[in-house]
């Protein structure tokens, strides 16, 4: 269960970058943040991790207030959020098993941390994702070896590792191509719903919005402009969200993108009434 209530952020001189902004998702449940750049989609992100400390408004994980944690506290909910950064945060000169392994490194103690011992269960569990996001063979490569797409790879790997009740992406395909921007969301979305994870994702790519969740958040001048299915996203839903522009041959493209990823948008459904 993750509640947001009267969230907003007010920065010295008075700009506002999000206002009033409420949000829950109470099941398993793939969101996703739309708006154009400084509407509020990273600082949101950030926001419910306190990454960035929010001026006014709640965050609930689970019943637990993460706006008035204090240090202690808020490394230890902070284990229960994973988070997936648009510029990767890999540590370059470390192998791809040992940035996946840092996703446990909140629940070891300092000189298990400092050795980078992990228990037989994690490393296991590690190898396990690593297949599942086909980077099996490359487990001993150093991350600053990697593409830009494996790298994000590592990083979804990693998130995974927290085992978190929440996952949080800040614009994952940012540096991709479009092929690979496909194949990492659908990735994400599938490991989300393979392990019942609600997750809150901003992204840019309208057609990838729609093409991968069940529900979308539009964001506009750090206020909640949309919520609704992807289905409801209509020109004029754009419009309110971007502004004016002639957005049919958007929607007509993201309906033909939507095409390939059915049987996925199906599963999401399912899932989600189950939960």
């Amino acid at each position: 269960m993750f509640i947001i209530k009267g969230l907003s952020k007010k920065y010295q001189g008075g700009v506002t970058a999000l206002e009033e902004i409420n949000l829950e998702i109470l099941k398993p449940q793939v969101v996703m943040v739309i708006g154009s750049s400084g509407a509020g989609k990273s600082t949101l992100i950030r926001c419910i991790n306190r990454l960035i400390e929010p001026t006014t408004g709640s965050v609930k994980l689970n019943d637990i207030e993460i706006t008035t944690l204090g240090k202690t506290g808020l490394r230890r909910v902070r284990r229960r959020m994973g988070m997936i950064f648009q510029e990767y945060n890999l540590v370059d000169r470390l192998t791809v098993m040992e940035n996946v392994l840092s996703g446990r490194l909140g629940y070891v103690n300092f000189w298990q941390a400092y050795r980078r011992k992990y228990s037989p269960e994690d490393v296991s569990a590690a190898y396990e994702l690593l297949d599942r996001v086909g980077l099996m063979d490359n487990c001993n490569s150093r991350a600053d070896a990697l593409s830009g797409g494996q790298r994000q790879r590592v990083g979804i790997a990693r998130a995974l590792m927290q085992r978190p009740d929440l996952l949080l992406v800040d614009e994952p395909t940012a540096s991709l191509d479009p092929k690979t921007s496909r194949q990492i969301m659908r990735l994400i979305v599938e490991l989300a719903i393979e392990r019942g994870t609600p997750a809150l994702i901003n992204i840019h790519d309208v057609a990838l919005a729609r093409s991968f969740a069940d529900r979308i958040i539009g964001l506009a001048g750090g206020t909640v402009a949309f919520d609704g299915t992807s289905a409801e996203v209509s020109d004029r839903v754009l419009t309110k969200i971007y502004g004016e522009e002639d957005w049919s041959a958007t929607i007509k493209k993201d309906d033909n993108d939507r095409d390939g990823d059915e049987n996925l948008l199906s599963r999401i459904d399912k899932e989600s009434s189950a939960g």
